[in-house]
């Protein structure tokens, strides 16, 4: 049993079933999943902790070896029915963070919105003209709708649930945060926005790019499953990146945002010095970014923003300065590629606006301590570094609360959070460089593990004010939403 549970297997009895399987005689639910991570194993079976509380391990049932999805690198679903795509392969559902295939005896459930394959057909070349999420409609991420709709299922809060109905309604970006899930999901999704066009309107889709050798070099919660060697550059190039181009070419006729590799840059501005793993994901990282510039920046119907961390990462005047020269080079790299801009707050909890901070000790004399204050820097400094566009998506979908965090670098899994700012293009008067506010980072997918014992546990994600127990970065966190579509500002 690990030591950071709270609970023992005795108190634990009284939790109610949820779940039909061998657990549930005994008072607790089943795991969503038969691959849960094993914390426990007793003479009744093997234990699981999800939202909190314990669950048992369902056995493989002999069916399972035949489960069509196997084939495809997918488990079964256990327990889901709920319909999130469907291709020619069979019905997809979402259980623990990744898609599963629905077996034929589950036929006739119910798609909640889901977004059905449709043969289309792409048309004429679509070019961006000015801001890329002014004058589209947003596509809806039919995975975020199916976690969602999994969330509510858990729910009995009357209000709680018409607030987490709401969140169904927002776009939010598509993470491509492995070559396996780029595969999966970048075409079915380019697709899918294609066929929600109706009339003139074009619908915009949001991915987020993000698999480079050495991946966040300066955490342990979301490294990547590429190295930071020539051998894994070159898998990122031809097995990721010139996928990607692919379909992109493919899918011409509608328009297309690609938030580029969060954090790397910002790693290479602050951390050489200080991480090892950030000084030998340099070349990669440097590379990486002038191949993609070059495939993407020259396609006129996409348009890419590259990340710059926080205002509490590059806020500081020395910071900013070093930034510009950084992101200046990276850029002319990629020529004859262009990019739009770049992207702020990604994954973070750093309020758009704070009035309590100003520079002193208390901000350890950063002169920008929100988000707004670091834009209007940032748009001064890259100006004068020479960048020619330089315009902003800030990502608001956890930052509508001040976290209760002791230190504006703490990161993972935030107490106190609250979604913020609706995704809308131009959403600040006399600010016409900031493009959009939009949901990057999905609310409830977590940050990381809080489980010390684990290959990614970052001690961020065990510090005083990041909700535990958490499951691994990615996985669904069902307490944070709650807490997240609770805290709204604006509320839901």
């Amino acid at each position: 049993m690990k030591a950071s549970l709270a609970i023992t297997a005795i108190a634990a009895l009284a939790v109610k079933a949820s779940a039909a399987c061998w657990s549930s005689s005994l008072g607790y639910p089943c795991c969503s999943s038969s691959s849960a991570e094993v914390w426990y194993t007793d003479n009744d079976g093997k234990w699981g902790v999800e939202n909190g509380d314990w669950c048992g391990i369902p056995k493989e049932s002999p069916s399972s070896a035949t489960c069509w999805s196997l084939s495809q690198g997918y488990p079964c679903c256990k327990s889901t029915t709920q319909v999130a795509y469907t291709d020619d392969s069979g019905k997809w559902g979402v259980e623990n963070g990744d898609w599963c295939g629905i077996s034929s005896d589950s036929a006739g459930s119910s798609t909640g919105g889901s977004n059905e394959d449709i043969n289309v057909t792409p048309g004429e070349q679509y070019t961006h003209n000015g801001n890329p999420f002014s004058g589209v409609e947003f596509f809806i991420n039919p995975y975020y709708t199916a976690e969602v709709d999994a969330a509510i299922a858990q729910m009995s809060d009357s209000s709680l649930i018409a607030k987490a109905e709401k969140m169904k309604t927002y776009s939010n970006a598509i993470w491509l945060d492995t070559i396996k899930n780029m595969n999966e999901w970048l075409e079915k999704n380019l697709k899918g926005a294609l066929a929600q066009q109706t009339g003139s309107k074009k619908v915009l889709t949001v991915f987020v790019v993000y698999d480079l050798p050495g991946r966040d070099c300066h955490a342990l919660a979301s490294n990547g499953e590429l190295l930071a060697n020539d051998g894994d550059l070159t898998r990122y190039k031809s097995e990721y990146i010139d996928v990607i181009e692919g379909h992109l070419k493919t899918y011409k006729s509608q328009p297309v945002v690609l938030i580029v590799e969060p954090d790397s840059l910002a790693n290479l501005v602050t951390n050489l010095d200080s991480t090892p793993a950030c000084r030998d994901s340099e070349k990669y990282y440097l590379d990486g970014h002038a191949y993609l510039i070059k495939k993407f920046g020259v396609l006129p119907h996409v348009a890419m923003y590259l990340d710059i961390g926080h205002a509490f990462w590059l806020g500081w005047d020395d910071n900013r300065e070093k930034a510009g020269k950084v992101y200046a080079k990276v850029i002319s790299s990629g020529a004859p590629g262009k990019v739009r801009g770049f992207t702020d707050n990604v994954a973070n909890y750093t309020p758009w606006e704070d009035p309590t901070l100003s520079r002193g000790p208390e901000t350890e004399w950063n002169p920008c301590p929100d988000e707004k204050r670091y834009l209007e820097a940032m748009h001064k400094d890259f100006k004068s570094a020479g960048i020619e566009s330089v315009y902003f998506v800030c990502d608001t979908s956890r930052n509508g609360k001040k976290v209760d965090r002791k230190h504006p670098g703490e990161w993972c899994n935030q107490t106190g959070v609250g979604v913020g700012a609706r995704p809308q293009a131009s959403p600040v008067s006399g600010m016409d460089y900031l493009d959009a506010f939009y949901w990057i980072k999905p609310l409830g997918e977590s940050d990381g593990t809080s489980d010390e014992s684990a290959v990614r546990y970052d001690g961020y994600c065990g510090h005083e004010t990041a909700m535990k127990p958490a499951p691994e970065a990615g996985q669904w966190f069902q307490k944070h939403f709650e807490q997240g579509i609770k805290n709204a500002n604006p509320p839901l």
